[in-house]
């Protein structure tokens, strides 16, 4: 009833055994064994916790492969070939150690945590309600921190575990191939302890493949830097700081020329679809570079669930934003051209975080009746002065919208 393509097996592990009449089934058993079994060529495993993995350091018995061989085979009932059953076996053996080993914080999220200054976006999750929910929305937002890299044994398929601030779980996200060029072992910058935002992405729930959580690929990825970094600074500084909103030619840009373009995010709105977009859902965000030159990015499509990891006063970067010229972006501007997310396009971001500072409010009788303040007011003493905390704006200054007496203060 379940098959797998011997031809297939046989092809790939050509020269991975010693003889070419043994099975190759039994074969395919023999490579799987020795490709699961090096732990520190995995590297899941802290050195610390192998003393605690017992009989497990040596890697899965001859049973246990062939079990998770005829249950992968029971979920692809149309066949398999022995990149499937590697994948496979590579994740519940992986997802076992984790089990046997006992849970032990990531070092880098304590230590990202204790920075954290910045507010969530409106549509994150956690990772652990994902688990509890058996759900994650295509607009859900993922505020992660890599914990791992790695690539699924006989494969060149990279996979990143992902933790959060809130979690004590972690699960495994399939790399889009725009990013592989940035899980590089000597200098990627996708490695342990990077964060990032993530959105779009489709959950493989427990009860397809394998029968563990696992997120497909989504081009919607965001990479944060932070400027006290300084790696993150030194990439800012050599990539970032050449081009400008106003050195952009739509010439040049449609001979091959690239841009890496860094500004802030001013505004964050739907753009209305008419003429040639039809019913294609638009949004534009209006970029300000340091010269102080506005430019548009547009977002089409499923793009716009992008727009969901922004936050106006945030930075961004652009590396490699396709450009282009306005009319053909059915776009009403003065401006020659606008940006877009092409294929190649990778965004790095610094999110916006909001300072509060204290500011001295004088208050009328009047106003102090009707507010909550916690004081004690003397008529016979005059205006009574009052400290409050308030968020400043993008701009760096004190913000009192929100501030209910904001007409009737008297300084």
């Amino acid at each position: 009833m379940y098959s797998v393509d011997n031809r297939v097996l046989i092809d790939d592990i050509n020269g991975c055994s010693d003889t070419t009449s043994e099975d190759p089934i039994l074969a395919f058993i023999e490579y799987a064994s020795s490709v699961l079994c090096p732990l520190e060529e995995q590297g899941r495993l802290e050195e610390e916790e192998e003393e605690d993995l017992g009989e497990y350091r040596n890697g899965p018995g001859w049973n246990w492969i062939t079990s998770r061989i005829l249950k992968t085979c029971i979920s692809y009932s149309s066949g398999v070939t022995a990149a499937i059953l590697l994948s496979e076996l590579s994740q519940a053996w992986n997802e076992q150690q984790r089990y046997k080993v006992p849970k032990k914080r990531s070092e880098c999220i304590n230590k990202l945590k204790k920075k954290y200054r910045r507010k969530k976006l409106p549509n994150t999750v956690s990772i652990d309600s994902i688990y509890e929910k058996n759900f994650l929305s295509l607009s859900s937002v993922l505020e992660a921190v890599v914990v791992d890299t790695f690539l699924l044994p006989g494969t060149n398929i990279y996979l990143l575990t992902l933790g959060d601030l809130w979690s004590s779980n972690t699960i495994d996200l399939f790399l889009h191939r725009r990013y592989y060029n940035l899980v590089n072992p000597g200098n990627g910058i996708l490695k342990g302890g990077r964060e990032i935002f993530l959105t779009g992405c489709y959950l493989r729930t427990a009860t397809e493949g394998s029968g563990h959580y696992r997120l497909l690929p989504s081009e919607y990825l965001v990479i944060l830097l932070d400027e006290d970094e300084d790696d993150d600074a030194m990439l800012l500084g050599a990539q970032f700081c050449s081009d400008s909103f106003s050195s952009i030619s739509i010439d040049a840009a449609n001979g091959g020329v690239s841009y890496s373009l860094f500004a802030r995010v001013e505004s964050i709105g739907i753009l209305e679809s008419k003429g040639k977009s039809g019913d294609v859902q638009r949004k534009q965000i209006i970029l300000v570079d340091n010269d102080g030159v506005k430019l548009r990015f547009l977002l089409w499509g499923e793009q716009i669930l992008l727009a969901n990891l922004f936050s106006v006063g945030s930075m961004l970067a652009l590396d490699r934003p396709f450009i282009a010229s306005s009319e053909d972006s059915d776009v009403a501007t003065c401006e020659e051209f606008c940006l877009e997310y092409g294929s190649a396009t990778q965004l790095y971001l610094m999110p916006f975080i909001q300072h509060e500072e204290q500011v001295t409010v004088a208050l009328t009788q009047n106003v102090y009746q009707g507010s909550r303040l916690l004081t004690t007011l003397d008529p016979s003493q005059g205006a009574k002065v009052s400290q409050v905390t308030l968020p400043c704006d993008s701009h760096g200054s004190v913000d009192f919208s929100d501030y209910p007496f904001r007409s009737c203060r008297r300084l």
